[in-house]
């Protein structure tokens, strides 16, 4: 897609986050936004080829909208200042709500493409999930953190929102314990966009998420209780 056009309308739209402006340019954001749906369409198949569970993912259904959901947010402005997609399996519809791990990916105004893989903030059922597989497989979550590709591109899962103590009913002195603290799951990073070299974009999505694949196949096997669910 046009990096430089996408960034350069995103930037204005982050000085102009009002609906006369948008509507204004409603026919950049429609053009920009079909290029996206492309790009997203591209990463899914790339990403398909090593992970089957996301090969038929919808791209209209995984790409988010842009208008922002300010019903209980202090910043009013209407609209987000970036592009983004997360890729799940097909019978994932919201995984939000549902839980289970993602790809993701977003396109900035700064120039910047910002992608990882995991679960931010799952559902209550899911955190449990989450929390009870490091403990009775500790050794396969010390193995995918491990994962050289994933080291190497990602360090290790984000602590944004980590608990002071452990959760109940958890041993502190397990190994994992300052992930089991985690309320999220996920690793990411942020990387400079080349203007001049559009077509190095859908390659590095697609490693990006080809190293977190270790981590992200870990988080499937973690099954929620029957009782749980119901």
């Amino acid at each position: 897609m046009h990096i430089r056009d996408l960034t350069g309308y995103l930037r204005e739209l982050a000085d102009n986050n009002n609906r006369p402006w948008f509507v204004m340019n409603k026919p950049r954001y429609d053009i920009l936004r079909e290029e996206f749906v492309e790009l997203v369409t591209q990463v899914i198949a790339e990403t398909g080829k090593f992970d089957k569970e996301v090969k038929f993912c919808n791209p209209k259904k995984a790409i988010f909208r842009i208008n922002r959901d300010v019903r209980f947010a202090h910043d009013k402005s209407p609209y987000k200042t970036h592009f983004s997609a997360a890729l799940a399996p097909s019978d994932l519809r919201r995984p939000s709500q549902s839980g289970g791990p993602t790809f993701y990916f977003q396109l900035n105004g700064k120039g910047q493409v910002q992608f990882g893989a995991g679960e931010y903030m799952p559902p209550p059922h899911r955190l449990r999930a989450l929390r009870r597989h490091m403990v009775e497989d500790a050794a396969g979550f010390r193995k995918a953190l491990n994962n050289k590709g994933l080291k190497a591109t990602y360090g290790t899962i984000q602590d944004e929102g980590k608990l002071q103590r452990p959760p109940k009913g958890f041993d502190p002195d397990h190994e994992h314990i300052e992930f089991i603290k985690l309320k999220s799951f996920f690793v990411w990073t942020d990387v400079d966009l080349d203007l001049n070299d559009p077509d190095a974009l859908l390659p590095m999505i697609v490693d990006g998420f080809k190293a977190a694949l270790p981590l992200v196949q870990w988080m499937r096997a973690a099954k929620v209780d029957e009782v749980e669910e119901a």
